[in-house]
């Protein structure tokens, strides 16, 4: 990947990515499904929920019901309640923000919630930063399909109009967001973690954290 033209835009996936709470999630969810049936397993949500928006999980777990909104709307006050304080957005990541969006637009796409991730964003002090926050409140189709990309690619032609898919830098932890990422055309890292390297091997390249270096190394100055 480091032989190929430097990458002119980054987006970051949120939950397990930029903000190291993947644990927090698992916890959060297991929280919201156990009193509507058995709560996953931690090899169950792996392989079943993560990555998923906050709806598809609830779907994917518990079926089709009339009451999905209410149980994501207790798993988004689970997370709000424990994660408002920014602190899973370590040091080091913000750096990498902050230095990548000295030097061309930076986004977020994810599964989230806007409610879930904007309190965190603003609380480690990078919220203005970014170009674009895509989330669950976008899209009606969630990860893996590619719609939250195709849609940060559309808003950040605003900044860059001769902008190109393939001149993007995508950096997700799941399955589903390194295939909703590549479906829209755009280059991947897999950060290792949440899921093991084989269920990253669609990525261009995995890396096991974001890291400064990387980054400048990938994206143009």
């Amino acid at each position: 990947m480091s032989r190929t033209p430097a990458a002119r835009a980054l987006i970051f996936d949120f939950n397990g990515t930029l903000s190291d709470d993947e644990d927090i999630m698992e916890l959060v969810t297991a929280e919201a499904l156990a009193p509507h049936g058995r709560p996953p397993t931690h090899d169950e949500y792996v392989d079943r929920l993560a990555g998923l928006s906050d709806e598809a999980m609830v779907r994917e777990w518990l079926g089709d019901r009339d009451d999905v909104d209410a149980i994501v709307a207790e798993r988004i006050e689970g997370y709000r309640r424990r994660m408002s304080d920014g602190r899973t957005i370590g040091p080091d990541t913000r750096e990498v923000v902050r230095w990548a969006a000295s030097v061309a637009p930076v986004a977020i796409v994810s599964g989230a919630a806007r409610a879930e991730i904007l309190p965190v964003i603003e609380a480690a002090g990078i919220a203005e930063l970014f170009s674009t926050v895509v989330t669950s409140d976008d899209v009606e189709h969630g990860k893996p399909h590619p719609e939250g990309y195709v849609i940060a690619f559309e808003r950040l032609r605003d900044r860059l109009p001769d902008l190109s898919p393939a001149d993007v830098l995508v950096i997700e932890d799941t399955e589903a967001g390194v295939l909703a990422a590549k479906a829209a055309g755009m280059r991947c890292l897999g950060l290792v973690g949440t899921m093991p390297a084989a269920r990253l091997a669609a990525a261009d390249e995995l890396i096991e954290r974001i890291d400064l270096e990387l980054v400048r190394r990938l994206l143009a100055e």
